[in-house]
């Protein structure tokens, strides 16, 4: 089983801090909202992004969108072998169910995301939840996991190649990788003090779908070696 963690994701809803801008209310209004249970979004929210802090890496809620269609898409994800999970900038865990069959538009994901920050959990008082959403540091995510070995895939971290890590990863019990859910940036210095080792697979920065994409694959195939 591989444990796949999007960590950092720019999916939050907006800080008290911009609750009060003229972008914010807008955005609220028209779709009968109050502002604090609508999403940060910098398409919509561009032109106060730089009051908050680290807002280079905020309000991109179309990353766990299309990451997630993509993992959960996957060959390795149907035959039971992927564990899917967010943590948030703003330090929730969300436990993705590997049976959801999540929204392709991205309004229509935002819509329902704003609704497990608003209820804990999606569809509301499932049992069986599509999603549910924890307030949890990644330190007790990691231990909640309790993987194996963890690796950051990160371009700050040392260069190897993706099919030898993906052989390492296939080779373990239950390995984790942390993948950055945000934009730009790299990742803050405690996620990495939680990863046993940070690689880089690419000498620049590869957009986070892609890098998902391209981990799946390459884990199915060292699978198969293995077999």
């Amino acid at each position: 089983m591989l444990h796949l963690v999007f960590v950092e994701a720019a999916l939050e809803t907006v800080p008290p801090g911009i609750i009060g801008h003229p972008s914010v209310r807008r955005n609220a209004k028209r779709r009968k909202k109050v502002p604090e249970e609508t999403l940060l979004n910098r398409s919509l929210h561009h032109s106060v992004m730089d009051r908050i802090p680290y807002g280079h890496k905020r309000g991109r809620p179309d990353i766990a969108n299309i990451c997630l269609l993509e993992a959960l898409g996957s060959p390795l994800n149907r035959e039971g072998r992927l564990s899917t999970w967010i943590h948030t900038f703003g330090g929730y865990s969300i436990e993705v169910s590997p049976e959801a069959r999540l929204p392709r538009d991205c309004n229509r994901f935002n819509s329902l995301v704003e609704q497990l920050f608003a209820n804990g959990v999606v569809p509301p008082g499932s049992e069986k939840p599509l999603m549910r959403l924890t307030q949890q540091s990644l330190e007790a995510l990691k231990a909640e996991i309790s993987p194996t070995l963890t690796v950051a895939l990160t371009s700050h971290g040392e260069p190897s190649d993706l099919e030898a890590v993906a052989s390492r990863l296939a080779s373990e019990d239950s390995p984790a990788v942390f993948i950055g859910g945000f934009p730009h940036g790299s990742m803050a210095e405690e996620t990495l003090a939680l990863a046993d080792e940070a690689i880089s697979i690419y000498p620049e920065p590869l957009e986070t779908w892609v890098v998902t994409s391209r981990l799946i694959y390459e884990y199915e195939k060292a699978l198969g070696r293995k077999a």
